[in-house]
């Protein structure tokens, strides 16, 4: 039986407000590990939200920040805890490596079958069971690939493809502001590519062509945001652990 509070969908979400109209979204019931940090962006024509959470309660209903305004919605990649409430917004874009995992969430595509359980929590969401847990289908309209740009009217987003944790992820870099909104390929805690389609030699790959981005805060997918200097470092620290474990880095693409 657990002990852990039970928290009710009003007090699920909280917002903090990061500078540059960058608003993070997150879950503070769920261990840091898991806690999808969310991303919305205010734009002049209409607003960014990079992914969507654990879905277990609807964001539309609780943050009220998302429904102001016309608004794109982007999955850095499909795994349960980014995708959770994509199906809650109509504009929605993914990679197309990962397309068919957003139009079809099986719990064992997402990793939901791995992570998605109890020891997420350091508070119960209401109405949780673990065995009924399922993210809804959110086929997206638009499919993304390198290279190309999200725009805000008065912002521009382009895409970076960053293979390695999923074959479909994605990161949002904004050349003006040196703005790095950048999923799971890199964020200031332990980097996943042990799942079931990642593989170690894109990881490497992507982050060597990562590296020398003119990053000024980079907003990652897991834990706090952070500057240049610690960028550089969360890369170089990754790849030296994989020179040593032998992994063949190869040349920046």
């Amino acid at each position: 039986m657990s002990t852990l509070p039970v928290i009710e969908a009003p007090d699920w979400y909280e917002t903090i407000r990061m500078g540059e109209d960058v608003t993070l979204i997150h879950e503070p019931w769920i261990k840091p590990f898991f806690r999808c940090n969310i991303w919305h962006v205010r734009g002049r024509d209409r607003d960014l939200l990079f992914d969507t959470g654990l879905g277990h309660f609807s964001l539309r209903r609780h943050v009220p920040l998302v429904t102001e305004r016309a608004l794109l919605c982007v999955a850095s990649h499909t795994h349960f805890d980014h995708i959770g409430c994509h199906h809650e917004f109509p504009d929605r874009c993914v990679h197309r490596a990962e397309a068919e995992i957003l139009a079809d969430p099986r719990n064992d595509w997402t990793v939901a079958d791995r992570y998605a359980n109890e020891e997420m929590f350091d508070g119960i969401p209401a109405g949780w069971e673990t065995a009924r847990y399922r993210v809804l289908p959110a086929p997206a309209d638009r499919l993304l690939g390198h290279g190309d740009v999200v725009d805000l009217g008065d912002r521009a987003f382009e895409i970076i493809h960053t293979p390695g944790h999923s074959p479909g992820g994605i990161a949002l870099y904004e050349k003006k502001t040196g703005i790095l909104l950048s999923g799971d390929i890199v964020y200031d805690g332990p980097l996943i590519d042990d799942v079931y389609h990642s593989d170690i030699n894109d990881y490497v790959e992507t982050l060597l062509a990562m590296r020398d981005i003119d990053v000024s805060v980079v907003h990652g997918g897991h834990f706090p945001s952070f500057g240049k200097v610690r960028y550089r470092q969360l890369i170089d620290e990754y790849l030296t652990q994989k020179r040593k474990a032998g992994c063949h880095l190869q040349p920046s693409r």
